[in-house]
């Protein structure tokens, strides 16, 4: 019993640390619904996903081995250029990870191309990249299945040790219960935190473009894909929190000394301005 509750302590740890840019993800993107919908939108999205989370490790359970065998029909080589052997498993987070580059261009564009910010901030319904509330909980269930994926995969590999497998089961789904529900809980403090610094959506958009890089070299890794020879190897999750980490620390020391420089600007206008008074 002991080791069962172990188990499921780690599995909502893990759930938590692989959750993080699924919910920064679910921040941003919440953002595209009208602005009075946006808190229902992050609570119904997140709710629908974590009961599809249960079905798709049901599915996970009952056939991985059809996820991790590669398809006949996709699995070949172009000569001197690229090898491959794609399976469901890979195909599913390529596409994510596409998704996600996709998105965060453009958004970067649009934040770059929008003139009016102070327009763009009201949340305007009718302002450019809105898009209807069940668009977008369409779109937050579909990526939080995406990032699920490898997750529950763990998830299955941690609870090989026990025995019953209905036992395992329902520790699984007891943990995705759990850790969806923490992704609630934080889901609307994180999207208030960016509403309230904004400065800060742009280190977001990056972080989730990382994300997506991450997810695609996975998908390439898992499709055992070569090209030219070399074979495309998948981002650590070390490796990605070491660069999430140099991202922040670029933005903090950044947006500190922007504000040294502003506030010597000022210093050095307000002393032009009593010399000429002078």
């Amino acid at each position: 019993m002991l080791g069962i509750i172990f188990t499921l302590l780690m599995l909502v740890l893990l759930q938590a640390v692989l959750g993080f840019d699924n919910l920064l993800y679910i921040s941003l993107e919440s953002k595209k619904a009208p602005l009075r919908d946006q808190k229902r939108v992050r609570k119904v999205g997140i709710l629908i996903a974590i009961g599809l989370r249960i079905v798709l490790l049901f599915v996970l359970v009952s056939l991985i081995g059809y996820f991790q065998e590669p398809f006949s029909f996709l699995t070949g080589e172009i000569d001197g250029i690229a090898h491959f052997a794609f399976n469901g498993h890979s195909l599913i987070v390529l596409a994510g990870g596409a998704f996600i580059i996709y998105t965060a261009i453009k958004e970067i564009w649009h934040m770059i191309s929008t003139h009016d910010l102070s327009h763009d901030v009201e949340g305007n319904d009718k302002a450019k990249g809105k898009k209807s509330s069940n668009a977008v909980i369409v779109s937050i269930v579909l990526m939080n299945l995406v990032f699920s994926f490898d997750s529950i995969l763990a998830a299955i590999g941690l609870t090989s040790e026990i025995e019953n497998s209905n036992t395992a089961f329902v520790v699984m789904a007891i943990a995705i219960v759990i850790s969806g529900l923490l992704m609630l809980f934080l889901a609307d403090r994180i999207s208030v935190f960016l509403a309230k610094n904004r400065m800060y959506e742009v280190l977001g958009l990056f972080i989730l473009f990382i994300v997506g890089i991450m997810l695609v070299t996975e998908g390439g890794h898992l499709a055992h894909l070569e090209l030219f020879g070399n074979p495309i190897e998948a981002m650590s999750k070390t490796t990605f929190y070491f660069v999430l980490t140099i991202l922040v620390i670029t933005d903090v020391v950044q947006g500190r000394y922007q504000k040294k420089i502003i506030a010597q600007e000022a210093r050095e206008e307000l002393s032009n301005k009593k010399e000429n008074k002078l």
